[in-house]
C-alpha cells in the first residue's frame, strides 16, 4: 500500500453511549458527518469502532456492565447488528456505505489472515464510496473485552493500512499531568517513556474499559512505525474536522 493521507479513527465506547449505556444517537451521527467531510476532502478514513457492548447493554436495558465473559460477548451480539444500522443509515445521507469488518488478534497474528484483511481493506478504500467499519469480534475474543477497548487494534490498523495518522477519539481532553485527569492537558509526547507511563489511568465509565494505559501501548507501536498519533476529546464539536485544519488539539504523540 501506499503511504497516503489515511486515518485510522478510533471511536471509544464512552464516546458512543450515554451515561446510561445506551447509544447517543446524536452523537454518532455528529461524528459521522466530520467522517463524510474528511472523505470529501480527500482523506480516507478507517473506524475503528467500540460500542457493540454498550448498544446491547442499552437493548436489555443493562446499566451495569457484565463481568461474566458470556454476558459481555451477548451484549455485544446483541449491539453489533444496531451499530453498524446507526452508522450506515448516516453514511447514506452522505452517499457513503458502512463496510463491516470483524478481527480478533488471532487474525492479525497470521500472516495470511492479515494480508487478506490488509486486501479486504485496500480494496474497500479503492471503490471511493465506503468506509471500512472496524470491530474487534467480541463474540469469539477475550482481549478486548477484558483489556484493550479497541485501543491496540486501532494501532494494528494503523500499521496494517499504513496510516498517516492514528487518532483515538475518547471522553477527555487527552494525556493529563494527572492520572485523575484533572491536571494540566500535555500537548505534545515527544516519547512514551516511564516518566509518561506513570501519568495512565484506568477510566471509570460503566460501559468503557482501558483507560490511558492501552492508549500508551497504542502511542508507542505507531510511533516505533513512524506513524503520530493524536488522543483527543470526542464530544468536542468539529473535533476531526478541527485536527484537519491543523488545529493544536488533544494530546499529539509524535512519531
Amino acid at each position: 500500500m501506499k503511504r497516503c493521507e489515511r486515518w485510522v479513527i478510533k471511536i471509544g465506547s464512552g464516546v458512543l453511549s450515554d451515561p446510561q449505556g445506551r447509544l447517543d444517537l446524536v452523537q454518532i451521527r455528529s461524528l459521522v458527518d466530520q467522517i463524510a467531510k474528511l472523505h470529501r476532502s480527500g482523506i480516507e478514513p478507517v473506524v475503528v469502532t467500540s460500542g457493540a457492548v454498550a448498544a446491547g447493554m442499552g437493548i436489555l436495558g443493562v446499566t451495569q456492565r457484565p463481568k461474566v465473559i458470556q454476558d459481555l460477548q451477548a451484549c455485544a451480539a446483541i449491539g453489533q447488528p444496531q451499530l453498524m444500522r446507526v452508522y450506515e443509515e448516516r453514511l447514506q445521507k452522505h452517499h457513503l456505505h458502512a463496510a463491516q469488518i470483524l478481527l480478533t488478534y488471532f487474525d492479525l497474528d497470521s500472516r495470511k489472515l492479515f494480508a487478506n484483511a490488509q486486501k479486504t481493506i485496500q480494496t474497500l478504500i479503492a471503490h471511493g464510496k465506503f468506509i471500512p467499519i472496524i470491530n474487534e469480534n467480541d463474540v469469539v475474543s477475550y482481549e478486548e473485552i477484558k483489556f484493550g477497548d479497541n485501543d491496540r487494534l486501532s494501532a494494528e490498523v494503523a500499521l496494517m493500512v499504513k496510516a498517516s495518522r492514528l487518532v483515538i477519539l475518547s471522553n477527555i481532553e487527552g494525556l493529563s499531568t494527572r492520572q485523575d485527569g484533572k491536571g494540566d492537558l500535555i500537548p505534545v509526547v515527544k516519547k512514551v517513556d516511564a516518566s509518561i507511563e506513570a501519568l495512565a489511568g484506568k477510566t471509570n465509565r460503566q460501559t468503557s474499559v482501558g483507560g490511558m494505559v492501552s492508549k500508551l501501548i497504542a502511542a508507542k507501536l505507531v510511533n516505533g512505525a513512524r506513524i503520530p498519533m493524536w488522543i483527543a476529546n470526542g464530544r468536542r464539536k468539529d473535533i476531526l474536522v478541527d485536527l484537519a485544519a491543523g488545529k493544536k488539539l488533544g494530546t499529539h504523540f509524535l512519531a
